[in-house]
């Protein structure tokens, strides 16, 4: 039986924009060398359907960095 896949909010602003990069390099928007750190990272081990997931989520209410 296979699981359906939950969508998972970005917990931090930070996490929500490194997200969104990965994402334009995922889809041939920017080039992926531009990418540095977590959106590397993230455009590397996650699916562009995950990394939409991420990237939608509002900011409004999240906080700058996620705590500890």
């Amino acid at each position: 039986m296979v699981k359906p896949l939950i969508p998972m909010p970005a917990k931090s602003k930070k996490q929500q924009m490194a997200a969104g990069a990965a994402l334009s390099a995922k889809r041939g928007e920017r080039s992926k060398s531009s990418l540095k750190g977590a959106s590397r990272q993230m455009a590397e081990s996650m699916s562009e359907k995950q990394l939409k997931d991420f990237a939608s989520t509002k900011r409004k209410k999240l906080p700058t960095k996620k705590r500890q």
